[in-house]
């Protein structure tokens, strides 16, 4: 969470304080969550580029404490639950009730097992019994160092929304769901035309916690088609036309997904259809200002730090 005034005044970064949530994001996948009804069944559930855990954190309190909550007296415990719900970064996590974490590398197939393996399964992502027990819905918030540079960031951020369809598809289950951010630019469309060979259902979302100078918005992918789905060693943003499809099959033309608007904040002690405005600067006592939930373990200025402090030491 950002410690700008600005960020102080911003009701969902108070909000997600005063919830226990390490950052305002979880108000994204709240909001996309009551327009599609993301975790609806969903026992098997994977987050992409999870740190510092927001979104892993609206995991476990949907998918693991409240199934635990709403269970007999008799039988609340934690074995109520059967969710399995795993989150992967690059930087270490502090952990979180019910969630797995794994430091590792979305590229790598060593990650894809990885993920894969608490699930139950093989490499194939099946069981002995042959049953299919890969994850059902799939997340992914990650986005690269902002540079100021729209172009720049666009492209980087489309290359690591392909790296995450990449690794989605070795560990999603035929019918699953897929949520990403997405920067709209120039290579939006084709984006989106790629997806639409991947999955029946395709649309973008815009959450009221998203402040409307971003340019992010979000990507819904719902019915995973494996089976019929493109050739993913093609999926790059350098083609200037969509996937070809497996076994000759026409590609489809470039597509226009529905674009919406969702969330408002009646579900967290606002009036039913209350909304927001993630740009406005809401005034607030001093006495009402909360400390972070969890400071970072590892930020990356640490190293900078340490390094500076042993030269010091060295000249002294």
């Amino acid at each position: 969470m950002g410690r700008l005034s600005r960020d102080k005044r911003d009701v969902f970064y108070r909000r997600a304080k005063e919830k226990g949530y390490r950052a305002r994001s979880a108000f994204k996948l709240l909001q996309l969550d009551s327009e599609f009804n993301l975790f609806d069944g969903v026992t098997r559930a994977v987050d992409l580029c999870a740190a510092p855990g927001s979104w892993s954190q609206v995991l476990s309190d949907k998918l693991v404490v409240s199934k635990r909550n709403s269970a007999p007296d008799e039988t609340k415990t934690e074995e109520t639950s059967n969710a399995t719900i795993v989150a992967v970064d690059l930087q270490p996590m502090a952990p979180i009730d019910g969630v797995l974490c794994i430091q590792g590398d979305i590229t790598s197939y060593e990650t894809a097992q990885a993920i894969l393996k608490p699930f139950g399964c093989g490499s194939e992502g099946g069981t002995k019994d042959g049953g299919e027990t890969r994850a059902e819905l799939v997340i992914c918030d990650g986005a690269p160092d902002v540079t100021g540079l729209h172009d720049l960031d666009e492209y980087l951020q489309a290359q690591l929304l392909i790296s995450a369809v990449k690794i989605t598809t070795h560990v999603l289950v035929d019918g699953g769901t897929f949520v990403a951010k997405i920067f709209r630019g120039r290579h939006a469309s084709q984006l989106y035309s790629q997806l639409r060979l991947l999955f029946d259902r395709v649309s973008i979302a815009k959450p009221t916690s998203s402040r409307n100078s971003s340019l992010e918005s979000f990507v819904v992918c719902q019915q995973f088609n494996k089976r019929g789905s493109a050739d993913l060693r093609n999926l790059s943003l350098d083609r200037d036309t969509v996937l070809d499809v497996v076994e000759g099959s026409p590609s489809l033309p470039k597509c226009i997904p529905p674009f919406l608007t969702c969330g408002d904040l009646s579900g967290w002690g606002e009036a039913p259809g209350t909304i927001m405005d993630a740009d406005k600067s809401y005034p607030m006592e001093e006495e009402d200002y909360v400390q972070p939930i969890h400071p970072p373990i590892a930020p990356p200025h640490m190293q900078a730090i340490e390094e500076k402090e042993i030269q010091r030491q060295k000249q002294g």
